[in-house]
């Protein structure tokens, strides 16, 4: 069973860290994301989703009806730091569904660093909102992403896997 790519607009942005130069950024998915996606390739009949602990930790199974009957992929999740439990059964979702692929791509995303002339920054804090603004995919690898600012409305970040452009030059446009 294969599942598509992410789309941009399926792909949050948070700050990793805040450096004295810029800040790191992370690319994640979210739940809901994931169960569109499912529910788009497989039917929302399909699918579904289990939670259980196993030596303390909260592990979700998602299931997907196949010919042969269900079969069944799982993970554990990390507790988030507002909501707890929440967090736990949401990440362990997320992470079930990446054994799938859903989303597998996001594990091949470059380093993003933004200077600290492209990011508000107060105190050691930035409340500035990010999001991508193009991504290309390649055999489940991301070869071009471009990072936005919505705070400030200007790119921010833009990268190319140099391998994937010398190899397709001829018919690249250029980049994300």
């Amino acid at each position: 069973m294969k599942f598509r790519p992410l789309r941009a607009d399926e792909i949050e942005v948070r700050v990793q860290s805040i450096k004295e130069k810029g800040v790191i950024l992370l690319l994640y998915k979210n739940a809901r994301c994931d169960m569109n996606i499912l529910d788009e390739t497989v039917g929302a009949e399909n699918w579904q989703r289990e939670h259980y602990e196993c030596k303390g930790n909260l592990f979700c199974r998602v299931g997907i009806r196949c010919a042969d009957g269900w079969i069944y992929k799982s993970d554990c999740g990390a507790e988030s730091n507002t909501e707890k439990e929440k967090g736990e059964a949401s990440d362990s979702f997320k992470r079930a569904c990446v054994n799938w692929g859903i989303g597998r791509e996001l594990y091949t995303a470059p380093f993003i660093f933004v200077k600290t002339g492209d990011v508000q920054i107060s105190n050691g804090k930035t409340y500035d909102r990010f999001l991508v603004g193009k991504i290309r995919t390649e055999n489940g690898k991301i070869v071009g992403l471009s990072i936005h600012n919505e705070t400030l409305k200007k790119r921010v970040f833009v990268w190319q896997d140099p391998s994937f452009k010398k190899k397709n030059d001829a018919t690249s446009p250029g980049g994300p």
